[in-house]
């Protein structure tokens, strides 16, 4: 089954643009989870919604509200929502580049692929995409999602395009209650030196795969186990000994640390073929050049 997109628009960068879906990158649906039974029949509980005067309700009879004082609420139906539309409700329009790594890693939050719409789509999606990778940059676009703006970055991906949104700087908490009373000061020189030599002896290139969820495969261990009718068997942590002071316990890491293994090499990417790009597309490439670019918006002190 084809998967579905979570959201269908237009990518546009200034007078250029395409139609384009996008898709979650990311999937929860093979994590274990669990039903909430009942103790004794072991039915499935229903969750179901009760109002303090009415008792049991209907989901039919439910409708948004928003509680704009304590206990007082403003009924908020699907015509009004829809009735706020904005530009991005619809539209992905690429406000700016910046380089990745100016990105910080706190505000990124969930990532997204993203794809043409259709084959009258694919030539300027292409040249979009082949544009970006060669600049080196990422763009800047707001998007609506779930009843809010997101602001989020694109970037070129394969043969496609990478999503990530953005948290709102109000979503970030400052690190000040947190760092502000850890010291400082220099560490040991020696001490140092050795936790230095100990990162050296375990660098290597990241690969997702070898660092698989061990608890849930031991749950899931457990789970057949009992479905077998066993009693399940109970692991322990390995036995790490007692630290009796950091020197040693930087030394004694040294001296039982392995080489991390190295990573084979990656076949390299097949070039992607450049297509003919037809007037119209070019004639949008020109009119953006002589396009008044909008003012940069200014950054606050």
């Amino acid at each position: 089954m084809a998967p579905r997109a979570s959201w269908k628009g237009h990518l546009r960068l200034s007078l250029v643009s395409c139609a384009v879906k996008m898709y979650p990158a990311t999937s929860t649906s093979e994590r274990i989870s669990f039903n909430q039974l009942h103790k004794d029949t072991h039915n499935r509980i229903n969750m179901k919604p009760v109002d303090p005067e009415l008792g049991l309700v209907e989901r039919a009879d439910l409708v948004k509200g928003y509680e704009y004082e304590p206990k007082q609420y403003v009924i908020i139906d699907d015509a009004d929502l829809e009735a706020v539309r904005i530009e991005s409700s619809h539209t992905l329009n690429i406000e700016a580049f910046v380089d990745e790594d100016e990105i910080d890693v706190l505000y990124q939050d969930a990532p997204y692929y993203l794809a043409p719409d259709g084959a009258m789509a694919e030539e300027t999606f292409v040249v979009l995409r082949e544009a970006m990778r060669r600049s080196g940059k990422v763009a800047i676009a707001r998007l609506v999602l779930s009843s809010r703006e997101r602001i989020v970055t694109i970037g070129a991906r394969e043969n496609g395009m990478f999503i990530t949104t953005l948290r709102n700087p109000n979503e970030v908490r400052g690190t000040a209650e947190y760092f502000d009373n850890i010291p400082v000061g220099n560490p040991d020189a020696e001490m140092l030196d050795l936790a230095e030599k100990l990162i050296e002896q375990k660098v290597t290139s990241f690969d997702p795969k070898a660092y698989e969820d061990r608890y849930e495969i031991a749950l899931m261990g457990m789970i057949k186990e009992k479905l077998k009718g066993h009693k399940p068997i109970v692991a322990s942590a390995p036995d790490r000994g007692n630290v009796i002071n950091l020197m040693d316990a930087l030394k004694a890491s040294l001296g039982e640390a392995k080489p991390a293994a190295k990573s084979r090499a990656k076949a390299p990417a097949a070039p992607v073929k450049e297509s003919a790009t037809k007037v119209s597309l070019k004639e949008a490439l020109e009119a953006s050049k002589t396009a008044k670019p909008k003012a940069a918006p200014r950054k606050k002190a």
